[in-house]
């Protein structure tokens, strides 16, 4: 099957799950229970596996292992993603059965700004190949700051976007049920919500600036790197569920995090000299995390213990 009749059924199938998703199954709002949540998350790992499989019948095996590659890649720093969504939930105080409809119109513009960054990133490789070594050394800058700062809380008033919208836009002091916009006093205003929006989707598009560039020291083929990234950006939500209803902190998770950007970082730049294996890098990303999970679990904070 051709690369192009394979992306076309590709996008036709995300517009169908998400049909499905918002249409269907989330027509009630609510917070899905932890049975739900980890249902949903075998579902769309399930559906990367199948892919990658697809891809390894059709295409051979280097590209299927640099699809798995990506998409753990892209899955592993999701997690970060999901911890700075409860803080920001949390700091707003979002109503339980309104955080999955912020959560579904995140994932959408998501896709979007990650198409466009995944375009344009590739034709800066193509025109400028010594970016590659300053993307590198942005990997691992960043690397070296998750590593030593500390959790931080979220700061919405310090977000330029969201102080820009509280000036500009009318905002009700309450929530209204899930609802972006609600009319009032014979006109329209916007609901916190919107705001809480607003915070998710620049949220992602900070991230995204860290996983693009990860990822195209994987590989520079653009059909792996968008099909990698979008099937770990529709998992995200379930994701968020599970990290939210159960797991209250990995510790360690950072470092492991920080490891796995360091490598990336250092296997760009020193590319031209000395190759890595898509092998090799599979397993120190997968070692990484997992490495980093289990010392959590061995070793929980003093907060963990007392819960």
């Amino acid at each position: 099957m051709s690369e192009t009749a394979v992306l076309v059924l590709f996008n036709i199938f995300i517009v169908a799950m998400l049909v499905l998703d918002f249409g269907v199954i989330q027509r009630k709002a609510h917070f899905p229970t932890m049975k739900e949540a980890i249902g949903w998350s075998i579902v769309w790992i399930s559906l990367a596996l199948c892919f990658g499989a697809f891809l390894w019948h059709e295409y051979g095996t280097t590209r299927a292992l640099e699809f798995f590659t990506g998409y753990i890649v892209e899955e592993a720093l999701s997690v970060d993603n999901v911890f700075v969504f409860i803080l920001i939930f949390n700091y707003f105080a979002v109503p339980k059965e309104a955080q999955h409809k912020v959560l579904f119109w995140g994932v959408l513009s998501a896709i979007v700004f990650r198409a466009i960054f995944i375009v344009a990133g590739a034709a800066l490789v193509s025109a400028i190949h010594w970016i590659l070594y300053v993307l590198g050394a942005f990997l691992i800058y960043t690397a070296v700051r998750l590593a030593v700062q500390d959790n931080e809380a979220v700061h919405p008033d310090k977000n330029p976007f969201i102080r820009l919208a509280r000036k500009i836009l009318p905002i009700t002091r309450d929530y209204h049920g899930s609802a972006f916009v609600v009319r009032r006093d014979g006109g329209i205003s916007m609901t916190p919500l919107l705001i809480v929006l607003l915070m998710i989707e620049t949220t992602d598009i900070a991230f995204a600036t860290d996983s693009i560039p990860a990822i195209f020291a994987i590989t520079r083929d653009t059909f792996i790197i968008f099909t990698s990234n979008i099937f770990a950006v529709l998992g995200l939500r379930a994701l968020y569920f599970v990290v939210a209803g159960y797991l209250k902190e990995f510790r360690f998770l950072k470092y492991g995090l920080s490891a796995v950007l360091g490598f990336i970082g250092v296997k760009m730049i020193i590319e031209p000299w000395f190759k890595i294996s898509i092998v090799a890098s599979l397993l120190t990303i997968f070692l990484s995390i997992t490495a980093a999970i289990l010392a959590s679990v061995a070793s929980p904070g003093e907060k963990e213990k007392a819960s």
